[in-house]
C-alpha cells in the first residue's frame, strides 16, 4: 500500500519536527521509531518518549486508504536528508517492511506495528486555557532558558516554572546559584497558577516555536500541559514538586547600582574568563565610585586584569563571581545597556534592563 508521494522537502519537514525528542537508546526499542498514521490524504507524525509527545501533520497521503506502521526515526530522517533535493518521494508499506524509493534510490526498513507505540494518554480536563503568540513565547523561554538546572538532584529546578497571576505570564528559572525571571502582559485574565514544565520541553520548544505572531494554545491540566501552533501539537508531563520562591530571592530597595554598556562588560569578562581555570571560573569586581575592575587568576599564578570607567558613586564593594554566570545572561540579551544593582560582598547582585521592569537576573557572590 502506497503511503506517501511527495516532494524530498515537503516530507522532510514533518519528520525534522517530531524528531528531535527521539532518543536512540530507549528500555523500549519502539521508541525509537515514529508513528506515521494516514487517512486518506491527512498523514500524521507521531514521537513520544512517554514524558514529551509531539504530533505534526500533512496532506500528502497517496490513497484513501487508511493504514498506520512505526519505523526507526533517525534512519528515515538520514535517508531522506541524502535523497536529492529535486525529485518525488514514496513511502509504500507491504508486508512489515516500508520502501522509501526515490529515482532510483530504493530503501526497505523494518517496521514495528502501529498498536504496539505507547501514545500519552491526553488529559480528560484543563484547569487553565490561553493563547500567546509564537514570538511571545519564543522570548518568554528564551530570556530565561539558561538558568535552568541540568540534572540536579532536586527535580524542580530541572524545568521552568510558568506562573499565571493577574494579567501576567511569568516564566523563572533557577538552578541554585543564579535565577532568571521574565514576564509579559497580556489582555487576559488569570486566576493564579504555577507549573513547572521539564528542561527537555522547554529545549524543544525554542527550536519548533517562529519569530511570528501566530498564536500558540496553551491548556493546562493538573499534571500535563498542551501547546497547539501552526500544524504542531505537543503535549508535555509536568513536573511535580514546590519551586523556589522567586519573589523572595530577587532583591529590592539596593542602592548601590550603575548603568554600563552590555557589549563593554561582556568583551571585559570574556576577556578575564581567559584565565579562569575549568575548574574554578571566578573573577573578582572591585566597585568603587567612577571605577570597575574586573581581575582573575589560576593555579600558575597568571593573571587578567580589566578597568572600566562607570558612572557609580556608592559604596566601595569587593565581590567574587562564576564569571560563565554573568557571561550566560550577557550573551543572551540583546539590550545596549545593562543595569548592575548591589548590596554588599557577601549578597547577590540584580542585573536588569533600564527602564524595563520585566526582567531580571539574580547571581550569588562566590568566594574569590
Amino acid at each position: 500500500m502506497q503511503l506517501v508521494k511527495t516532494t524530498r522537502d515537503t516530507l522532510l519537514r514533518p519528520l525534522q519536527i517530531v524528531s528531535g525528542i527521539v532518543e536512540r537508546r530507549h528500555t523500549m526499542p519502539i521508541l525509537a521509531n515514529i508513528l506515521i498514521r494516514k487517512e486518506g490524504e491527512a498523514v500524521s507524525f507521531l514521537s513520544t518518549d512517554t514524558e514529551v509527545q509531539i504530533t505534526t501533520n500533512a496532506n500528502i497521503g497517496a490513497s484513501a486508504d487508511v493504514a498506520g506502521t512505526t519505523v526507526a526515526a533517525r534512519k528515515l530522517l538520514d535517508i531522506l536528508r541524502a535523497l536529492p533535493e529535486s525529485g518525488d518521494v514514496t513511502m509504500t508499506l507491504l508486508n512489515k517492511r516500508l520502501t522509501v524509493q526515490s529515482g532510483k534510490s530504493r530503501f526497505a526498513l523494518q517496521t514495528l506495528a502501529a498498536e504496539e507505540f505507547p501514545t500519552v494518554q491526553e488529559a480528560e480536563t484543563y484547569n487553565a486555557s490561553f493563547t500567546l503568540p509564537q514570538k511571545t513565547l519564543k522570548h518568554l523561554f528564551n530570556m530565561v532558558h539558561f538558568a535552568m538546572a541540568q540534572q540536579d538532584i532536586r527535580y524542580y529546578l530541572n524545568g521552568l516554572l510558568l506562573v499565571l497571576d493577574g494579567e501576567n505570564v511569568i516564566a523563572v528559572a533557577t538552578d541554585g546559584h543564579r535565577l532568571a525571571f521574565c514576564q509579559v502582559k497580556t489582555e487576559q485574565a488569570f486566576e493564579r497558577q504555577e507549573v513547572i514544565i521539564p528542561r527537555k520541553t522547554i529545549i524543544e520548544l525554542q527550536r519548533l516555536l517562529e519569530e511570528n505572531d501566530e498564536p500558540v494554545q496553551l491548556d493546562i491540566a493538573a499534571n500535563q500541559v498542551k501547546l497547539g501552533f501552526t500544524d504542531i501539537e505537543l503535549i508535555s508531563k509536568l513536573v511535580e514538586g514546590k519551586f523556589p520562591d522567586y519573589t523572595r530571592v530577587i532583591p529590592k530597595g539596593y542602592k548601590n547600582d550603575f548603568t554600563i554598556s552590555r557589549d563593554e562588560l561582556l568583551r571585559s569578562l570574556q576577556r578575564a574568563a581567559i584565565m579562569t581555570s575549568d575548574k574554578f571560573k571566578g573573577v573578582r569586581c572591585i566597585i568603587s565610585p567612577g571605577s570597575l575592575k574586573i581581575s582573575s587568576t589560576n593555579a600558575d599564578q597568571e593573571e587578567a586584569v580589566e578597568e572600566l570607567e562607570i558612572d557609580y558613586g556608592g559604596d566601595n564593594i569587593d565581590i567574587g563571581f562564576n564569571v560563565t554566570y554573568l557571561l550566560d545572561v550577557l550573551n543572551n540579551l540583546k539590550c545596549d545597556q545593562v543595569n548592575v544593582s548591589l548590596g554588599d560582598s557577601n549578597s547577590s547582585a540584580l542585573i536588569s534592563i533600564p527602564e524595563n521592569p520585566d526582567f531580571k537576573y539574580v547571581v550569588m557572590p562566590m568566594r574569590i
